[in-house]
């Protein structure tokens, strides 16, 4: 005779994990640990903040200087640019 209870079907536990199916985006960096290379780090970013906001308003006032329109392709130009391109 069998003493005790018999196992039964148990059911799985489900993980506790989110499994994602696309990579996170962002720059995959480990923090440095030694004080110097700390340092260099910080200033590296604060180095590359500060180009990057001025490129960003070099643009803008590139931008502003005249005056914004959509420019739309000429047919006529269009038309004979596609049958250059098949005569090749």
């Amino acid at each position: 005779m069998v003493q005790g209870k018999t196992k039964l079907a148990q059911k799985q536990k489900t993980s506790n994990r989110h499994v994602r199916k696309d990579p996170k985006k962002g720059a995959r960096v480990i923090a440095p640990k030694k004080p110097l290379a700390i340092q260099t780090a910080k200033i590296k970013k604060n180095l590359s903040a500060k180009i990057n906001n001025s490129i960003e308003q070099q643009v803008v006032s590139a931008a502003s200087s005249g005056k914004l329109t959509i420019l739309k392709p000429n047919p006529q130009a269009t038309a004979s640019n596609a049958s250059d391109k098949n005569k090749k």
